[in-house]
């Protein structure tokens, strides 16, 4: 079955990641993207079971029933082998050049390789730091050929250049951090 791409930017991209750390329920999705992602990410419960039926639907995930005594059935979630190789695929590209998505799509991503491949993490931090600095070269290039009198777009390309050199700046700050970060194996 192939589907629609998913935006990069999307939801679905940080419910794909808890569910590779292993199954879990709607209200424990919910939970865990409170408590570790809440600055990044701010979904309702109902937004995220809103997300979970559509990655069923598109056949990145799959529910059960399970069975509790007492108390209601709840929906079990996994991902599937669609669903990994999908998140899996989302986790080795980098982030494009914008502040909202370094912020959400790339620290995403450096969670995730934290939690589940820490090995990863300084390579995807090295990737998007080539890829910003290209970036800021190609902007550094363009804004060398608008002429002086045309102030406005000069204004406007060196706000996103100073962006970029932010950017730079807390992508080195990451690297630093993530190094003393503990790993999985280690105790926080």
């Amino acid at each position: 079955m192939k589907s629609a791409p998913i935006g990069s930017l999307s939801p679905e991209y940080v419910l794909l990641g808890l569910l590779a750390q292993g199954p879990a329920h709607g209200y424990e999705l919910h939970q865990k993207l409170t408590i570790d992602l809440h600055q990044v990410w701010n979904l309702s419960q109902s937004q995220i079971y809103n997300i979970l039926n559509r990655l069923e639907g598109k056949g990145f995930i799959r529910g059960r029933i399970q069975e509790q005594e007492k108390l209601p059935a709840k929906r079990l979630f996994e991902l599937t082998a669609a669903g990994q190789e999908r998140f899996e695929g989302w986790m080795s590209a980098p982030s494009r050049l914008s502040v909202r998505a370094i912020r959400v799509e790339f620290t995403t991503r450096l969670y995730f390789a934290l939690k589940i491949k820490p090995e990863l993490a300084q390579e995807i931090i090295a990737g998007q730091i080539a890829e910003t600095q290209n970036g800021l070269e190609r902007l550094n290039l363009t804004q060398s050929s608008i002429p002086e009198d045309q102030i406005f777009n000069r204004l406007g390309l060196d706000l996103r250049i100073r962006q970029l050199g932010s950017i730079l700046d807390w992508l080195d700050s990451c690297q630093a951090k993530i190094s003393t970060y503990p790993t999985r194996d280690q105790p926080v």
